[in-house]
Order: structure tokens, then C-alpha cells, then sequence
């Protein structure tokens, strides 16, 4: 979560406003930024910057030993994969409004009807092949290819096959593969964890971090501020519009008087027979 980042989401607030507030925050104690070393049960490795708030201030002593804390903590459920952002697909044409296509068949339901091809003896009917889809598109879902169907339907077979749907319908449930294990995710752990700077993401182990924030963006933000200062800009300035404080009650005033003060201000009569 960087500056750049947030007053890109937010237009209303410039880079250097969501930046100073950050600083803010940071060298309040609420705000630490911290590079995570990943390390996965598959031998992947990747780093991950977080940023961890805290309601309440913490001293820089508090933010230290829970850097410390982060080794070797498992975050199997709790990291993010690289991403990569990809440009926006231009919006298609709509097509023009037809009558719906027939379904297409399933893979399922085409290599039922295409026994009679591998073998003569296993020509299945359309209402067989619909009836048996469900039991074979359980053999797809688990595992087995289209070849393995096959072969499954149409290897030993008898010299005359008499009812060929029975025995597809037998071969198919006595012969089915069993379930695939269930997949489970490689466990991942913290193997390395470092402060890095809250406004340029400088690690702590190449530049020293005086309160979450190094010393060249101290120097930037302080010159920023001492700009401000110079053109008359009070740091932590806040119009008056953004303060909370009730409406203040208008004066009572004269509608009378004040219209009789307006004429004589422009010259005007302000009763009949007076200037």
C-alpha cells in the first residue's frame, strides 16, 4: 500500500497529501511496512511487502520484536501469489440477436456415441448414450481420458455382445477409477523479514530507518514542508470547512431598514416625498 497507490484509488487527495499523511502515521507508530522472505513446501520462494496497522502508537522498540515475531510463522493461507496486471480487453461487438445453437454434445456423451467406431459390437443408441452420460462424465471428472473409456468399454468384450447399453452400464460402474486425493496447498513459511521505509521501501539493511521512515525521505518531506511554510502555507493547515463545529446562527436583521438603507445608498426615495 503505497502513496501512489492510494491517491491513484482516491483522486481527490494528491500523491504529496496521502504522503505526508502516511509519514504521519508512520512516525506516529501506527503504520510499519515489512518484506516478507517466503519460503514453500514446493521449493518456491518470493518476496511479500505488508503493511500492518495498529490502532493504537507503537515505540519503534514494540515494531522491532514483531518483525522478530514474523520468523518462521506459517502463512499457508495468508500470502498472495505474484500477480501481473494485464492491459484491458476492448469491449467485443455485440452480436446480432439469432436463435440459440444446439448445445454441443459433451465429452461424455461423443465418446459413447463413438464405441461403434472402435468396435462394432458396442453401437450404442442416442437414449443409451444419454442415459450412460452422467456415469461416464464421472469417469472424466476423476481423472480418465477419453482413451481410457474406451478402452474400458471395448477391450474383453464376448464375441456377441447382445445388449450392448448393459454392459456399458455395468463396465462403467464396476469399473470405475477411484476419486483423486484431494488437493492441498503447500504449506509456506516467513524465513526472513526486514523494516523496509514506509515511502520508498528502502529494507532496513541498507539504510537506516529513524522511525519507519528513512533518511532521504525525511530530507524530501521536510524540504516539501519548509516549501509550504515559505509560501505561506501553515503545515497541518485545515480549512475552515472541513472543521467539525456547529452552524453559527444568523443576526436577527431589519428587512425594512435595510431596504430604506440600499435606496439611499443608490440614491433612491425611500418614502413618498423623501430622499
Amino acid at each position: 500500500m503505497g502513496h501512489k497507490d492510494i491517491a491513484a484509488a482516491h483522486p481527490l487527495y494528491g500523491q504529496q497529501a496521502v504522503r505526508t499523511s502516511l509519514r504521519r502515521l508512520t512516525e506516529a507508530g501506527h503504520l510499519r511496512w515489512i518484506k516478507e522472505h517466503i519460503t514453500v513446501e514446493d521449493n518456491s520462494m518470493r518476496w511479500v511487502t505488508r503493511t500492518y496497522w495498529s490502532r493504537e502508537p507503537k515505540s519503534p522498540e514494540w515494531w522491532a520484536e514483531f518483525v522478530r515475531a514474523r520468523h518462521g510463522r506459517d502463512v499457508t493461507d495468508a500470502y498472495q501469489p505474484g500477480l501481473a496486471r494485464t492491459s484491458e480487453p476492448e469491449p467485443e461487438p455485440e452480436p446480432e440477436r439469432t436463435a440459440p445453437p444446439e448445445p454441443e454434445p459433451s465429452a461424455a456423451h461423443r465418446t459413447l456415441a463413438q464405441l461403434r467406431t472402435a468396435d462394432r459390437r458396442m453401437a450404442l443408441s442416442e437414449a443409451e448414450c444419454k442415459q450412460l452420460e452422467p456415469r461416464a462424465a464421472e469417469w472424466l471428472a476423476r481423472g480418465a481420458t477419453p482413451q481410457d473409456l474406451t478402452r474400458a468399454l471395448t477391450e474383453g468384450l464376448p464375441p456377441t455382445v447382445t445388449n450392448p447399453g448393459g454392459l456399458a452400464r455395468n463396465r462403467l460402474e464396476s469399473k470405475m477409477p477411484p476419486k483423486p486425493p484431494a488437493k492441498t496447498r503447500a504449506r509456506a513459511r516467513v524465513t526472513r523479514a526486514v523494516l523496509v521505509c514506509g515511502l520508498c521501501e528502502e529494507p532496513e539493511t541498507t539504510t537506516e530507518l529513524i522511525n519507519g521512515i528513512c533518511a532521504d525521505c525525511h530530507a524530501e518531506c521536510d524540504a516539501f514542508e519548509a516549501e509550504e511554510a515559505r509560501r505561506g502555507v501553515p503545515i497541518g493547515y485545515v480549512p475552515d470547512t472541513f472543521l467539525a463545529r456547529p452552524r453559527q446562527a444568523s443576526p436577527v436583521v431589519d428587512v425594512t431598514e435595510r431596504v430604506a438603507e440600499l435606496r439611499r445608498a443608490a440614491g433612491l426615495p425611500t418614502g413618498r416625498g423623501a430622499v
